[in-house]
């Protein structure tokens, strides 16, 4: 034992031998325990415990609570698959979107959703993400591209539908004639150019309808409601009906009605869309009078979609959201089993 012992702590170079052949077994061992490999698999390697998915997401900001809804579904379903989520509020400018899908490239994370504001001035950015072999998932809105390979999938409700469901709802409780004021969503956004599309698709049919006014109240219910107290002003009685694109505008366009001493939902008849919560809250104290439905909680769909996308798989172009019409015959049998 002595000169076994001996062995390992005479010269230097022996000990440095040892030092090496001692190091030299133990990694041998370490990768023999980890087969089939040392290295970490990547998140598109099978197995049991793969790396988590990195997902950018870039929303246009906190404009509505149809808005704040869709932000924490994709939020939630996040956190609930284990997704490192990367999350950009673009406070409603285009160029702060772009910053942030540009950045999530950088990043090379595995995927981004993107809720885009507008519908033009996205190729350059898409072209990047797509050399850069990364899928883009739209959400709710839909872009303008000249090649729509630039994104993988689009996910969202059928904006001209919706226009026609409201059209027709409101046609009917007009008795096919009236006056109606339009409250338009962005400028430039595919709900507001679809859903004004749809509403004048479906009021075609009535020559006793027409839209007096139209302007922007920018989905919010601060401008809904300025937007409404000029309508009143420049056509005093003479307003029958009100198409808002969203349901926080009609929300200010009520205050307005309110303030100017008339009864919405019984004087002036309100019509919506999106089907939040406070719209249902409007309609049971006889305030609103129909909301078309279009669903914010996007979160379970957009995350199939980029983990069905990461995976290699063809997704459909588009995957429609279905909506519905509601009013204040159901509004208070349902409004306890809303989600947002």
């Amino acid at each position: 034992m002595p000169r076994v012992a001996s062995t390992f702590t005479c010269g230097p170079s022996r000990g440095v031998f040892a030092s090496v052949l001692i190091v030299s077994c133990a990694v041998v061992a370490a990768c023999v325990f980890a087969l089939p490999g040392c290295s970490k698999k990547s998140s598109s390697d099978s197995g049991s415990d793969p790396k988590a998915l990195i997902v950018g997401f870039s929303q246009i900001g906190a404009e509505s609570s149809w808005r704040t809804a869709e932000t924490k579904s994709i939020r939630d379903e996040a956190k609930k698959r284990g997704i490192d989520l990367r999350f950009s509020d673009a406070q409603q400018k285009q160029e702060n979107q772009i910053k942030a899908i540009n950045s999530f490239i950088a990043q090379k994370v595995d995927a981004i959703i993107l809720a885009p504001i507008v519908e033009t001035g996205w190729e350059p950015v898409l072209k990047q993400a797509f050399a850069a072999g990364i899928p883009v998932i739209l959400v709710d809105r839909g872009v303008k591209v000249s090649d729509d390979s630039l994104y993988t999938s689009l996910i969202a409700s059928d904006f001209v539908a919706e226009g026609r469901m409201a059209a027709e709802w409101l046609a009917n409780a007009l008795g096919g004639t009236g006056n109606i004021v339009e409250l338009q969503g962005t400028p430039g956004s595919a709900p507001a150019i679809d859903r004004k599309k749809g509403f004048e698709e479906g009021i075609a049919p009535h020559e006793g309808i027409r839209i007096i006014r139209s302007q922007t109240g920018e989905f919010t219910r601060a401008k809904g409601k300025e937007v409404m107290e000029a309508f009143l002003k420049s056509a005093p009685g003479q307003i029958n009906a009100v198409y808002a694109h969203n349901d926080d505008m009609a929300l200010g366009a009520i205050q307005a009605i309110e303030d100017a001493g008339l009864k919405p939902g019984k004087d002036i008849l309100i019509v919506s869309i999106d089907g939040v919560r406070g719209a249902f809250e409007a309609m049971v104290a006889g305030k609103l009078n129909c909301t078309v439905e279009c669903n914010p909680l996007l979160g379970p769909a957009a995350f199939d979609a980029v983990a069905k996308a990461v995976a290699g798989e063809t997704l459909p172009k588009n995957i429609v959201v279905q909506d519905r019409v509601f009013d204040q015959s159901t509004a208070a049998e349902v409004i306890d089993s809303r989600e947002y």
